[in-house]
């Protein structure tokens, strides 16, 4: 799973908003070219979709905001961070106000961070810190730029500096913003927002019990992705419920996600396969984009600080890896409460 993926996801979100709000094109070819580039998309052609896009921004005059947005979306998910990062460059030169200019450099800010991830370039962490001060100097009360900077000042090593980002984060995030919980652990040990945290999230179980992957802290958590309509799937429920079963008592959630679409036949085998441990239904595909999640049955396990440690797609063997995980987990439950590396003893 790509790491930078998940960070990506609401800043991503603001760009696309960015985009419907900024100026489309009005020249009658870049018209065109935009809604070239449009269908690339559509057809997965992101880098022929950058390219149209481009274009119609220069056909334009260079005024196309919504092409420039798309740039920024579509090269920061394909890793073509010099045509997302030109981009909103260019979206700061055109600004017309200071609040959109600060909005542009957050933009470009996590631009930067997820090229510092991706290739860990500790150049792109510092132009990534920069650009997040510059933007949250102008509105400072930004909560993903507050979040995300947190993270930045992390990977550089400056924790103090990253608890006050997390720290002002709690105070202006929404109260049921899902990375609240996350913010909460990054302050208390800044090290998990340098290690390959699974991404956050909170769920109604079939039961109606509110669960959330960061409630879940101090336990080894065996997330499975599976479709009652999945061959594969039903062939590797015996070793799910196994596992459900031979672990109670130890520190470990077994959480199964379904991408069924109909709740029906979904509950119905639930209950006829005697599927008693957690169960999620996930019809909008949300937590399967959050994981990457492209073929099933698809686990991953994830340990007592939130870190990744395990994926497999299909059935794979991690019964040891499991064992080995809640015995750590029993450690640190019988340990002081001190800050620690993640994964460490």
């Amino acid at each position: 799973m790509r790491l930078a993926w998940v960070l990506l996801t609401g800043f991503l979100l603001a760009c696309a908003a960015h985009a419907q709000e900024g100026a489309g094109p009005t020249n009658p070819k870049a018209q065109k070219s935009f809604q070239e580039g449009l269908d690339w998309a559509k057809h997965h052609d992101y880098g022929a979709a950058i390219d149209s896009f481009r274009k119609a921004n220069k056909q334009d005059g260079g005024q196309c905001e919504q092409c420039l947005y798309k740039v920024i979306q579509y090269g920061e998910d394909t890793g073509n961070f010099k045509a997302a990062d030109e981009a909103a460059q260019q979206v700061i030169a055109g600004a017309k106000d200071p609040r959109k200019a600060a909005l542009a450099h957050l933009i470009l800010a996590t631009v930067k961070l997820r090229e510092a991830l991706v290739k860990n370039k500790a150049d792109a962490y510092s132009d990534a810190d920069r650009e997040f001060q510059t933007g949250l100097s102008i509105v400072p009360d930004n909560p993903d730029g507050n979040f995300y900077d947190g993270m930045t000042l992390a990977h550089l090593n400056q924790d103090e500096a990253a608890r006050g980002r997390f720290e002002h984060y709690l105070a202006v995030a929404s109260p049921n913003a899902v990375m609240r919980e996350r913010a909460q652990r990054y302050i208390e040990n800044p090290a998990l927002a340098r290690a390959r945290m699974a991404p956050a999230f909170a769920v109604t179980t079939l039961n109606g019990e509110q669960v959330s992957l960061d409630g879940m802290a101090g336990k080894v958590v065996l997330i499975d992705f599976w479709a009652t309509w999945c061959g594969p799937c039903r062939e590797a429920l015996p070793h799910i419920r196994d596992i459900a079963q031979r672990f109670s008592g130890e520190p470990l959630v077994v959480l199964s996600v379904s991408l069924d679409k109909d709740e029906t036949a979904w509950k119905s085998f639930v209950a006829k396969n005697g599927m008693t441990w957690l169960q999620v239904r996930d019809a909008g595909g949300d937590i399967a984009k959050l994981f990457n999640v492209n073929a099933i049955p698809h686990t991953f396990t994830i340990d007592a600080d939130g870190v990744l440690q395990d994926e497999h797609i299909g059935d794979g063997s991690i019964d040891g890896k499991l064992r080995k995980l809640c015995a750590r987990a029993r450690q640190l439950q019988e340990a002081p409460q001190v800050a620690r590396q993640p994964g460490g003893n």
